[in-house]
């Protein structure tokens, strides 16, 4: 779909709250600037939470607690060797609680939980392209579920 502004970002965003479950992992991909950040910290916010929402750019996650979910939100854009996730220990927080939004994750190709949602984004114009895809069933049934929120 095509994203003209950011209200329409914030819209996505929004009904992809009122449909998470726990247990899911977003990949997200795309360039510098094309909208990754924005569209998960809009989530965040729409998910209610309140002050400072950072992007985990050095941190390399960020984590969020609402509505019994733990929030994980994942950049790996300054890895440098796939096996950085191995050692960080990340893994852990990988359970039916959870739900993990991975920014550049070919960054640790092979080595992350796979996914069950895929985001590419990318400029379009003065918005954005935005591309949702089912990586798996639960995937799917989130994604149906998204898409008749956004109906």
């Amino acid at each position: 779909m095509h994203l003209p502004d950011e209200a329409a970002l914030h819209g996505v965003a929004a009904a992809l709250w009122k449909v998470l479950s726990g247990g899911l992992v977003f990949y997200f991909q795309g360039p510098v600037g094309a909208g990754k950040t924005a569209f998960i910290r809009q989530v965040l916010r729409s998910a209610g939470i309140k002050g400072a929402i950072r992007s985990p750019t050095y941190t390399l996650v960020e984590l969020y607690t609402q509505s019994n979910l733990y929030l994980y939100h994942y950049d790996l854009y300054r890895f440098f060797d796939p096996f950085e996730w191995v050692s960080s220990g990340f893994d852990e927080f990988f359970n039916n609680a959870s739900v993990a939004f991975i920014e550049w994750p070919e960054k640790a190709q092979g080595v992350l939980p796979p996914a069950d949602i895929l985001v590419a984004m990318d400029y379009a114009g003065d918005g954005r392209s935005f591309n949702a895809t089912a990586l798996s069933q639960k995937g799917l049934q989130c994604l149906i579920s998204w898409k008749n929120e956004l109906a």
